[in-house]
């Protein structure tokens, strides 16, 4: 399946980014925030996004105990991280996501749901022993790939 997404408007040309979400004759029946791969022309730039977390831009931590929340602040970083780079959540294509608690699972997904445009980006999750900060529940790394200006 093709999807199509206007990414960015420069100098009044709109710039149009496509994603083809793939699926494999194996694959199992996929819940709707994942896609087994993506696929994506290989023009552009590609954007390499750090590990985002619940920082705030004013330093605080958002959402200490939450993982709801602070999956909404770091998904609002990524957000500002793909904008700088002349990009759009529409045009990340892989994405890490490291959780405290795999209880967490439900919750953070939900949100990324609300985030991601389909197809969602190809993803992995894990589980992780300890976060730099330990008020750290969610951390999501990302790549992206943005029309070049």
């Amino acid at each position: 399946m093709q999807y199509r997404f206007c990414s960015d408007e420069m100098q009044g040309s709109t710039i149009v980014s496509e994603k083809t979400a793939i699926t494999t004759p194996t694959s199992r029946a996929l819940p709707p925030h994942f896609s087994t791969a993506i696929a994506v022309p290989a023009s552009g730039r590609l954007v390499f996004i750090s590990g985002m977390t619940a920082r705030h831009p004013d330093g605080h931590v958002v959402g200490v105990g939450d993982a709801e929340a602070q999956t909404h602040q770091v998904c609002a970083n990524l957000k500002s991280a793909v904008e700088a780079a002349g990009g759009t959540m529409a045009d990340i294509c892989s994405v890490d996501v490291y959780l405290a608690d795999m209880a967490d699972y439900a919750k953070v997904n939900a949100v990324r749901q609300q985030w991601f445009p389909s197809p969602p980006p190809a993803s992995t999750l894990v589980e992780v022993s300890r976060f730099v900060v330990d008020e750290y529940l969610v951390e999501i790394s990302a790549v992206a790939v943005v029309a070049s200006s």
